[in-house]
């Protein structure tokens, strides 16, 4: 008996080395956690207030979309944009929300829209594309985050008197 004891002694102090793990360092847990998040979306979709009553993710994103769409054409309908290119018929505007709610528009072109003035087509969207409602930024795990995204604006040929 006293041989068996002795044996259980000498394995419970033993086993303590098969109990004990290797904690990972801050560094590593701070590399498995950022290699498993996914960077190319968000938690929440930006949104402005006509948007906020929805809970269905994909549905206020579709919201948010078509009230911007719906805003930049509407600020440009009343511009110059369709008299003096005729041709252009809609314009890829690059859309930029920065944490802090301010947005910031820049018209892509193609790379080989020599036909245009992109200069004066530039400045012409700049001088229209202020005084939005204000949108809500995105959501990353909590916080707020810049986000960017490409709108297809129809420019409307307006109707000759």
């Amino acid at each position: 008996m006293k041989q068996f004891f002795f044996f259980i002694v000498c394995i419970f102090f033993n086993s303590c080395q098969y109990f004990e793990k290797k904690v990972p360092s801050e560094k590593e847990l701070l590399q498995k956690e950022l290699k498993s998040i996914n960077w190319k979306e968000v938690d929440e979709y930006p949104t402005v207030s006509d948007c906020e009553t929805i809970t269905d993710k994909k549905e206020r994103q579709k919201c948010f979309f078509d009230v911007m769409s719906q805003l930049i054409q509407q600020k440009l309908d009343v511009d110059s944009l369709s008299i003096l290119y005729p041709d252009l018929d809609t314009i890829q505007v690059k859309v930029t929300i920065f944490p802090n709610s301010k947005m910031k528009f820049e018209p892509q072109f193609q790379k080989d829209s020599v036909a245009y003035d992109t200069i004066r087509i530039d400045s012409i969207l700049h001088a229209r594309l202020v005084d939005f409602p204000k949108v809500n930024p995105a959501i990353k795990r909590g916080l707020p985050v810049k986000t960017q995204f490409i709108l297809p604006v129809i420019i409307k040929e307006k109707e000759k008197k």
